[in-house]
């Protein structure tokens, strides 16, 4: 199991800090979520059905033609490989790095052939790719804006490689007649063509920046966007995501899942929380001001953030480790990253918690 933010138990056995005395910034998860209201009762007692409108709902929010719900995105970034396997056996794949690690891990682990692709401060290098050069993937996994660095980039430039990996091929076949994708398991499913490459785009962390989405473009052959609730609306816990794509690789990435994937109070939840277009509408300038008060509560202490998202600031410094320590002794939870040394800085949620970032950093500042 790969290392993750969040693990607050683990840190306060180390730490001998009691679990509720603590700050937890490691996550990048809004600390000022969706509020969730009572949940139905019969949400629990009967099986989730998947015409109940919640993909839908998720295709009106993210402005997308088809979705398909899965358990947290992380269902995806598992079962993508294994599908792409299933359907063209094993390819090269190019993953940003760094990057969320599960990524990498999953191709790797389904017998792919894994290449890194360094993500800086300025474009990455596969910017520089030519024609040529970007035809030697069968599928690039980007992660859009890029957890932890924060590197972002523009729709157009995304959807030149996109257009690069297509021409290898693509899928064919007839959508559904409605985004549920509710069609009997075992029946009859949309014809595939020749293998085409992928562009795999994780864009947990794109909610607060909407208009920087391909979501819109997801119907194109060979185009996956992946989208959670866990992090804008605060539900990590629910396990929800998203797969936004062309309907003939929903279908076959639906029938790899198996049938309830997402529970039915998890579904009755997202569907409510994708319809609230006026929390929405609030909580992106919160988030988006929240980060800019981070980066300059980090500067004040001499931790000038390298990169960052709506939802963390990211620290590149070769005392990380040191930190992350100093932090914890004073019940703080930052996620460490060893390679290249670096903090991630999830928000602060209420004024005390602010106040009491601010006091740590204080005490620990060179």
């Amino acid at each position: 199991m790969l290392e993750h933010g969040g693990r607050l138990r683990r840190a306060a056995v180390e730490y001998g800090i009691p679990l509720a005395d603590w700050l937890d910034l490691s996550t990048g998860v809004n600390p000022n979520g969706w509020p969730v209201p009572p949940i139905p009762a019969e949400t629990w007692a009967r099986l989730p059905e998947d015409d109940d409108g919640l993909s839908e709902a998720a295709c009106a929010y993210y402005g997308a033609r088809h979705a398909l719900a899965v358990a947290g995105s992380q269902a995806a970034i598992q079962a993508l490989p294994l599908l792409y396997r299933q359907l063209h056996g094993p390819c090269r794949v190019g993953v940003a790095a760094p990057g969320y690690a599960e990524h990498a891990q999953a191709w790797g682990t389904a017998g792919h052939e894994v290449v890194n692709i360094p993500v800086g401060a300025g474009l990455p290098a596969i910017a520089t790719l030519d024609r040529g050069q970007a035809r030697s993937y069968d599928v690039l996994v980007l992660i859009h804006p890029n957890n932890p660095t924060g590197q972002t980039y523009a729709p157009t430039t995304l959807l030149a490689w996109h257009e690069r990996l297509a021409a290898r091929g693509g899928w064919r076949g007839q959508p559904p007649r409605s985004h549920s994708f509710a069609a009997p398991r075992g029946g009859a499913q949309p014809a595939l063509g020749r293998p085409g490459g992928w562009l795999v785009i994780d864009e947990a962390f794109m909610d607060a920046t909407p208009a920087s989405s391909l979501a819109a473009h997801a119907h194109l052959p060979g185009l996956i966007v992946l989208r959670s609730l866990g992090k804008f609306f605060g539900l990590a816990g629910a396990r929800v995501g998203f797969v936004l794509a062309e309907a003939a690789l929903l279908e076959r990435l639906r029938d790899l899942l198996g049938p309830w994937a997402v529970c039915g109070p998890a579904r009755h939840i997202a569907s409510l929380a994708l319809r609230d277009t006026p929390w929405q509408d609030a909580a992106r300038p919160k988030l988006i001001a929240a980060a800019a008060r981070l980066a300059d509560v980090l500067a004040h202490h001499g931790l000038p953030p390298s990169g960052g998202s709506a939802l963390f600031q990211r620290v590149e410094t070769a005392r990380a480790g040191e930190i992350h320590a100093a932090l914890a002794r004073h019940g703080i939870l930052t996620r460490l990253f060893e390679h290249p040394a670096s903090l991630r800085f999830g928000l602060p949620g209420t004024a005390s918690e602010w106040t009491r970032l601010d006091a740590a950093l204080a005490k620990i500042s060179p």
